[in-house]
């Protein structure tokens, strides 16, 4: 290893320092290159005993700590040469801290080290009752006043709770293991703890008569996923931090084979076990897909019957009358509004911190229904929260869509650490020694799926949108979810009911039994007009409620989706920028379907050459979001066939002013500006016209 600078060498020791925290055995080396995402390796049981470090030493190539434990002494570290890339080191313009950052231990001994490196770099240790003084000063500063309340700082990968437990003692815990009485009042990300923390530091070493400009805490934090150690250096700066991993998972992990077999299982229960507990709903299903796509192969595309009709201006005119609308909605829908309020959680780090501290603090029921329930590491997170709550006497029950997930768990994340090996069973995985409940739903005739994603918590809360329970939700995609309270809780609630019965031993039978049941109303009466729409083999609602606002927009439509591949409705935007209404809608760069992403291509051309502003988001959108003239529709469904017409879906509508300016405000607005409008027509290739049947007729 040769260092360029002095500098070098000493960002070496700042990543070095904090490797030696953890207790475990010899391993065979990584190969988790990502030292950002880099995860610990796996301890045997929780360390239990604070850790104080007694010594530390890092070489050009090893670093060598000594720390007091359950275990005595214990001499370890590791190699870091292989693993750290410097030049990503460099400290930001604005002199903002670089990290977090995270290397494992890789063996603990009773034995001293043989050999030590020369010339060492040795750092300055500071002890628990330092950090117990310097803390309490931070969070004076950081966390709330208030009693059994904490703040969520995100931590590379890891949101971590940090709180004052309940004799006043600091305590970092995984938010998944925030205790249920604790509740989250403030989410922050590692550079803003550390840029309100730094002064306190400066204040506080001062005071203590320490100039060491490179110093590790012992925080005297103990358990899974805590943080022992704290290393800060004061001149660069940078921050380091080390913790302990959980055990590994338990149960066989998943392969190929394994996939394969499940969907084979999956698809004979759906056409055999299926079709005994619901033949209504199988036939009915197989006749409507059968005559919807017969009426799609003879009904002709107009797109080019507009060619000749000139793009006019934009209209300056004022939108349509929204009260007007929703009178015609309740026509078209055939049921009234119901009322409630609307956050709205963009991206995976607003939704799963909200989300998981709803889960840790429910304390009666929690019932997910999601379209996959993915086996990665993110989602074992999840899964392992939802298991310690059944433990804690929380009912839970989990409706996943049976393909839908089974497919999901054989396409692994780039983003997935390389060592980590998901179950084989994510049912199995749920249910085995918990009290959780999980039921599957069937996939008759394999085109219709339960595409919804809702939970309940304390039939008081519910979450809805377009996240399903995966690490490329939380860390990867742009997508969008809301917490709903109010009477449309009771909606959500019961539309659950409904689905877990069907999906049940007594199939169809437990469905008219669920719906033959009085509503409870247990939701406070709060909020807002609010609409649940739906999706469901036989009646098109959501198709049916968006294009009559196309159809009745006057003034704007600004749309955002993943997936376009309904011609009707290219043919109703094309339409209605005919009549001078400003149409725009935002796409993904890169989808996550081939056949769609062909078909995305074209649209974007018909869309283009019809008038229609077409914006590109840079990365993956899954975002399924529309306003028209201040009339929002938002949740599960895609702009395709199977959204609008086959799979069961549901999205949230509204035309309070206040909810869609938010929607404009958090999600179309930022959107627009970071999205580059296209200009001219992608390239095509004659085979994207045939991707493009697939994707119309199957996708």
């Amino acid at each position: 290893m040769v260092f360029r600078s002095g500098k070098s060498w000493l960002l070496l020791s700042w990543i070095l320092l904090t490797a030696g925290c953890t207790s475990q055995q010899p391993e065979q080396e990584p190969t988790h290159e990502d030292l950002r995402l880099l995860p610990g390796r796996f301890a045997d049981e929780p360390v239990r005993k604070p850790l104080v470090a007694k010594e530390a030493y890092i070489g050009s190539e090893q670093f060598f700590v000594a720390y007091e434990g359950e275990d005595g002494l214990v001499y370890s570290g590791g190699n870091w040469s292989n693993r750290v890339d410097l030049t990503a080191l460099r400290q930001g313009p604005d002199g903002d801290y670089a990290g977090p950052f995270i290397l494992p231990l890789e063996y603990h001994r009773a034995k001293r080290w043989d050999r030590l490196p020369e010339d060492p770099i040795v750092p300055r240790l500071l002890s628990s009752k330092y950090w117990n003084r310097f803390i309490d000063e931070v969070f004076e500063t950081v966390l709330p006043k208030a009693d059994m309340t904490g703040i969520v700082m995100h931590f590379g990968e890891e949101d971590y709770f940090l709180f004052n437990n309940d004799i006043n003692n600091f305590e970092a815990r995984l938010i998944i293991d925030k205790p249920d009485n604790y509740v989250v009042a403030e989410t922050i990300d590692f550079m803003d703890f550390i840029k309100r923390a730094q002064p306190v530091l400066d204040r506080f070493l001062d005071g203590e008569g320490i100039d060491d400009r490179r110093i590790v805490f012992s925080t005297g934090d103990t358990g899974s996923y805590s943080l022992p150690f704290i290393f800060i250096d004061r001149d660069i700066p940078i921050g380091i931090f080390v913790r302990y991993a959980p055990p590994p998972p338990e149960g066989p992990a998943a392969s190929k084979a394994a996939q394969i077999a499940q969907s084979t299982g999956h698809v004979a229960q759906s056409h055999l076990g299926g079709l005994l507990s619901r033949p209504v709903s199988s036939v009915y299903r197989l006749l409507f897909v059968a005559k919807d796509a017969a009426v799609e192969t003879v009904t002709p595309s107009w797109m080019v019957t507009l060619e000749a009709e000139p793009i006019p201006p934009l209209s300056d005119g004022p939108g349509m009358d929204l009260d007007a609308w929703e009178e015609k909605l309740t026509r078209i829908t055939g049921h009234e509004a119901t009322r409630g309020t609307i956050d709205y959680l963009v991206d995976g780090e607003a939704f799963f911190v909200r989300y998981i501290d709803a889960i840790s603090t429910a304390t009666q029921s929690v019932d997910i229904r999601t379209y996959i329930f993915d086996n990665d590491d993110f989602a074992a997170k999840i899964r392992d929260l939802l298991r310690r709550r059944s433990d804690e006497g929380v009912d839970i029950r989990m409706l996943l869509d049976g393909l839908g997930t089974i497919v999901a768990t054989g396409a692994d994340d780039e983003s997935m650490p390389a060592d980590y090996a998901g179950p084989q069973s994510v049912r199995e995985s749920l249910e085995s020694g918990s009290k959780i409940r999980v039921r599957q739903s069937k996939n008759p005739w394999l085109v219709a799926g339960d595409h919804v994603k809702t939970t309940i918590v304390d039939n008081r809360i519910a979450f809805a949108g377009g996240m399903n329970i995966g690490r490329e939700y939380r860390f990867v995609w742009h997508d969008l979810m809301m917490e709903l309270h109010g009477p449309v809780v009771d909606v959500l609630r019961q539309e659950f009911e409904r689905a877990w019965a069907h999906a049940g031993p007594f199939g169809d039978a437990g469905l008219v039994l669920s719906t033959l049941q009085p509503r409870d109303n247990n939701s406070e009466n709060v909020g807002y007009p609010i609409r649940v729409l739906h999706t469901r083999p036989g009646d098109a609602e959501i198709f049916r409620a968006q294009r009559a606002a196309i159809r009745n927009a006057k003034k704007y439509i600004y749309i955002q989706n993943a997936y376009f591949t309904d011609d009707a409705m290219l043919y109703e935007l094309a339409k209605a920028r005919r009549r001078g209404v400003d149409v725009r809608v935002i796409l993904p760069l890169v989808g996550n379907h081939g056949p769609i992403n062909k078909s995305n291509v074209l649209a974007a051309n018909a869309m283009l050459e019809h008038g229609i502003r077409v914006f590109v988001y840079p990365g993956m959108s899954h975002i399924k979001a529309a306003v028209y003239d201040g009339w929002a529709c938002l949740g599960s469904a895609n702009w395709d066939k199977l959204s609008f017409r086959t799979n069961k879906e549901l999205n949230i509508a509204t035309s309070h002013a206040p909810y869609v300016d938010a929607l404009l405000a958090q999600v179309f607005t930022p959107d627009f500006a970071m999205s580059p409008e296209l200009t001219e027509p992608f390239p095509v290739r004659w085979s994207d016209h045939l991707m493009e049947i697939v994707a119309d007729y199957l996708l």
